[in-house]
């Protein structure tokens, strides 16, 4: 694949007429175009993921390498920070029984002297379930439909990065589509799930029920949380969009338990750690992971763009 990127430089947005408030929310700047022979695609890069140095983190780390391994490798690695201790064959792992799992976990304890108390835990590769490749040209359409919604089109790719990408899979809890919506959820969105028709498999009208979720319930949740807690924001924050993909997941009240079992000072890069670090209600492992995985799905959007383009050109010229 061999691809040309256009960088809409945030210089562009100097071209139109935006009240301070928009300038505040707007992701024109974030927009990034990249050519294919006589194909294009779009995606959106956040600056802060690099300037705030997210992408450094030992959990996007952790998670990048699991996305992109095959299961036949399992990593071993601390379960609070994710710190990679060792790579073994998976089916070394699953030849040992109960007893023996346990011994394993205790000597990679001792070897690297990780603390009494603190969880070990094996994770297989899942590289057949994030198929990048095949979401990747799905990512503008998404795009487009939050764009003319005026919806943060970063909502768009990063659900469609995480949610069964390029497949089509119903998850345990119900949910289906291309954003993994409830059936109560789509229902409320305006969509059809019943016996006969599931307009969730339809991509658009999905999209459009997943960018009315977050415009009209997720954002609003989010700033209503975050008033409670008499905390600063700004929607284009990335700690704040990966609040409100929380939210997107888990549900606003599980999201609420969690922050008031915090009583977070500010809100920042920390806060979404701290909800790393914390389970209440119904946020749980699960709910931990949501945001681990969206910085490490960025990431790999970003190499697999980037090292297959012959040119980078940006627009306007630097």
């Amino acid at each position: 694949m061999k691809l040309y990127i256009t960088i809409l430089s945030i210089t562009l947005l100097t071209q139109f007429t935006f009240s301070q408030d928009n300038l505040g929310t707007s992701w024109e700047h974030e927009k990034l175009w990249v050519a294919e022979n006589n194909q294009s695609n779009l995606i959106i890069e956040s600056e802060q993921m690099y300037t705030e140095r997210w992408d450094m983190l030992p959990q996007a780390t952790f998670w990048k390498k699991i996305m992109t391994l095959t299961k036949d490798s399992c990593l071993i690695n601390v379960a609070s920070s994710r710190q990679i201790l060792q790579s073994i064959p998976s089916k070394d792992w699953y030849a040992l029984n109960k007893l023996e799992k346990s011994k394993f976990r205790e000597s990679m304890r001792i070897k690297h002297e990780i603390k009494e108390g603190e969880k070990i835990y094996v994770t297989s590769g899942k590289c057949d379930f994030y198929k990048f490749d095949v979401v990747y040209p799905t990512l503008q359409e998404g795009i487009t439909v939050f764009d003319e919604m005026c919806v943060d089109p970063w909502y768009a790719q990063s659900i469609l990065l995480i949610e069964s990408p390029g497949q089509m899979k119903k998850s345990i809890s119900g949910a289906y589509g291309p954003f993994q919506l409830m059936p109560g959820v789509a229902r409320a969105q305006g969509l059809i799930v019943n016996k006969t028709l599931d307009e969730r498999r339809n991509f658009e009208k999905s999209a459009t029920a997943a960018a009315k979720l977050i415009r009209n319930i997720c954002i609003p949740q989010a700033k209503k949380i975050l008033l409670s807690h008499e905390l600063d924001y700004k929607e284009n924050d990335l700690w704040f969009r990966f609040l409100v993909l929380h939210i997107y997941h888990a549900g606003a009240g599980n999201v609420a338990a969690v922050l008031n079992l915090i009583q977070p000072e500010e809100g920042s890069q920390e806060l979404i750690k701290a909800m790393w670090q914390n389970k209440a209600a119904g946020f749980g492992n699960c709910s931990q992971n949501y945001s681990q995985l969206a910085i490490a799905s960025q990431l790999i959007l970003r190499d697999l763009v980037y090292t297959n383009c012959e040119e980078v050109v940006y627009y306007p010229s630097r």
